[in-house]
């Protein structure tokens, strides 16, 4: 709307602007002449009683005579909009800047024409009353330290339906440039990616500048946000589920190979790329949280160490001291990847939230959206899920 050509607005109609001339100084009214009205002539835009966007231009002209001056305030009070009146007196501008949401603004320009006659000339106009003020949920946090596979994820409180104008509005800056690119999940979901894994040590720094901006739907944008975070080191860790081994990677240098165990039969561990999504020094295992009652033969409820979840299925990298004469030899577990205490101490020790964790040769498939899974997708597809 900001631009919008808009009809003009006379003052001549209906509005106050004569000034009373000089006549009969003992006030008689006898014979008195009255002063002929201002010819002053101003158009506003927006247009009278219209309904703008926050982005809207505000301008008034003059186009008989011209402006001495213009006040634009909000019709309940407050602080009145900054503009410059030209040196000619031919129009005033509003300071460019967003006007807040479902307001009304009352517009008093007085102008002059060229015998100096006085008019002053009002307008309104009112912003647009959304049906939302689209609002953000991101991860990761502003100031986080996250591994090599942490897409950034951005929640949104209400459907955007016009999707290209809210990605044109997310920006992603980095101190080591990579190709990446937006990805929608659903109306409310969008997350972003590098087409690889992110570099060590890479800074990220998120602007969301959602302030005015049309989301589509009735949807309108509530404010700016600025946040970043840090990759760590690039810790990737590849689970092969018949080998029984878990290789630990840093920065592409083997650290360590771990034995493991994962999920028998009837509860196979996903194979695909997973991402660290909690980390936790405790935590208590229960059967019935993943669907196996109380009175199952494979029931448990036990309380672990050094708990890393994959998937909001319940899959975690965790201790796992009961298991650890089948560790490296057979897969005993109802899904998790456990391993000895020592080894999962260690482990836990350089983990953080964000770095991969890939299984390979499982014949169960992990399922899209179990977890931060944004890697299963090739980057074609990735790409083609983006609004623009």
């Amino acid at each position: 709307m900001a631009g919008l050509l808009l009809a003009a607005c006379s003052g001549a109609a209906g509005l106050t602007g004569a000034t009373a001339g000089a006549g009969n100084p003992t006030g008689s009214t006898a014979g008195a002449t009255s002063a002929p009205d201002s010819q002053a002539t101003v158009t506003f835009s927006p247009a009278s009683r219209s309904t703008v966007g926050p982005d809207a231009a505000i301008e008034v002209r003059a186009t008989i005579g011209r402006l001495v001056s213009v006040v634009v305030r909000p019709k309940s009070g407050g602080k009145a909009l900054a503009g410059t009146l030209s040196s000619d007196g031919l129009s005033w501008v509003a300071t460019p800047g967003l006007l807040p949401l479902d307001t009304s603004f009352v517009v008093a320009a007085s102008a002059v024409d060229s015998d100096g006659r006085n008019k002053v000339v009002t307008s309104s106009f009112t912003t647009v009353k959304p049906k939302a003020v689209l609002r953000t949920v991101v991860n990761p946090g502003d100031g986080a330290l996250v591994g090599a596979g942490m897409p950034i994820m951005v929640s949104f409180n209400a459907p955007v339906t016009d999707r290209a104008a809210v990605e044109a509005r997310l920006q992603v800056s980095m101190s080591q440039p990579v190709a990446g690119s937006w990805h929608w999940f659903s109306s409310k979901v969008v997350h972003w990616r590098p087409k690889t894994f992110w570099p060590a040590g890479e800074k990220v720094t998120v602007n969301l500048r959602l302030a005015g901006v049309d989301a589509g739907g009735g949807v309108w944008g509530g404010r700016d946000r600025t946040y970043g975070f840090t990759i760590g080191d690039r810790i990737v860790s590849t689970v092969d589920v018949t080998a029984h081994t878990m290789t630990v990677t840093s920065n592409g240098v083997v650290l360590r190979v771990i034995p493991i165990t994962t999920g028998k039969a009837g509860y196979l561990t996903r194979g695909g790329i997973k991402v660290i999504m909690t980390k936790e020094r405790f935590r208590v295992m229960d059967s019935t949280t993943v669907d196996i009652p109380a009175n199952s033969p494979d029931a448990y409820r036990l309380k672990v160490e050094y708990a890393l979840r994959l998937t909001y299925s319940g899959e975690f990298v965790h201790a796992a001291p009961w298991s650890v004469a089948h560790q490296g030899h057979s897969n005993v577990s109802h899904g998790c990847t456990g391993m000895s205490l020592a080894n999962a101490a260690w482990f836990y020790s350089i983990s953080h939230i964000g770095d991969v964790v890939q299984y390979i040769h499982s014949t169960r498939s992990l399922e899209q959206g179990n977890g931060y899974t944004d890697w299963n997708l090739s980057w074609s597809d990735w790409q083609g899920g983006s609004a623009l």
